[in-house]
């Protein structure tokens, strides 16, 4: 081809023309040599291919940190109730009994505490109480108990057994009540008909709960009194009057008495929520008149027995 001036066009030489010039290559800093000779220089990698395997390696090390983050943290996975431990007994009285126990050492608290006894719930407190008194219990008994924690409508294990005692009041603070089969013993002479026997006794405390005065109701044989005794301490006394018979068969007179009674319980135990007697000891003194009718008379005479008594 000829260019308009006539200069023949050579399309290769206008090729190199138009290229840019080649790089000049540094020599090797180490050999102090330049590339062999007819080998073309090395072209390093464009930035963009340099910087994508960082960034893809620091994707993934931020999708597997995700990942692991929602395996520990996933709200769909709540912690586990845990179980209820550190009981220990606390002030106890004759009637009631008291213990705590120690908070979730990780997690949230519980919704609320159940109390176990005899693996039956007898009670329940707030997850943010950790202890519980049960009152209304048997004097000199033992108890025992467990924990179970809940959260969500789900329990935990049971804590472990923690065994309680309720106080053993002193026999002096006993509880006379019921019917008693009582055992008189006299002491040196007595009337004509009137020695060792058994009577029947009715005691009605004239209080709810605890050691009080009480009413009497005795009978002795065919005879009945009825005396109120009252407690000052350990004991109780009182006096009644009443008549037995005396003088020959078919043919009787009444004899006024005077029975004065001085008892107080010599044992005792838990029945229910009282400390009841089970025994108690004393004296009656039963004080004659004279009595006579034209045919006969009664002497005047005193009478000491001892007497015990035991739950009929």
């Amino acid at each position: 081809m000829t260019d308009p001036e006539g200069t023949a066009h050579d399309p290769s030489v206008a090729a190199a023309a138009a290229a840019p010039p080649a790089a000049a290559t540094a020599p090797d800093l180490v050999t102090g040599h330049g590339p062999p000779i007819g080998q073309a220089p090395a072209t390093a990698a464009p930035r963009k291919r340099r910087r994508r395997w960082p960034v893809v390696l620091l994707a993934a090390v931020v999708v597997l940190g995700l990942a692991a983050g929602l395996v520990v943290w996933a709200p769909w996975t709540p912690p586990p109730v845990l179980r209820p431990t550190g009981l220990v007994a606390g002030p106890s009285t004759a009637t009631s009994v008291a213990f705590h126990w120690s908070r979730p050492r990780t997690g949230p608290l519980p919704d609320k505490y159940l109390i176990l006894s005899v693996d039956s719930p007898v009670g329940s407190v707030a997850g943010t109480v950790t202890s519980y008194r049960q009152t209304g219990l048997t004097p000199a008994n033992t108890y025992q108990y467990r924990v179970v924690a809940v959260r969500g409508g789900k329990r935990s294990p049971e804590s472990a057994l923690l065994t309680v005692h309720t106080l053993t009041p002193p026999v002096s603070q006993a509880r006379l009540q019921g019917s008693w089969s009582v055992y008189a013993r006299t002491i040196g002479p007595a009337p004509s008909g009137h020695r060792n026997g058994y009577m029947t006794w009715k005691l009605s405390p004239a209080c709810a709960a605890g050691a009080c005065d009480v009413t009497l109701h005795g009978k002795d044989g065919p005879v009945s009194f009825r005396a109120k005794l009252t407690r000052m301490g350990a004991a109780y006394t009182g006096r009644a009057v009443t008549h037995f018979r005396c003088g020959p068969a078919g043919n009787t007179i009444p004899y006024p008495v005077t029975l004065k009674i001085r008892i107080h319980p010599t044992k005792a135990t838990g029945e229910n929520v009282a400390w009841a007697a089970t025994s108690f000891a004393g004296t009656m003194v039963m004080t004659f008149q004279y009595a006579s009718n034209t045919a006969f008379y009664c002497p005047a005479a005193t009478v000491k027995g001892a007497i015990t008594g035991t739950p009929a």
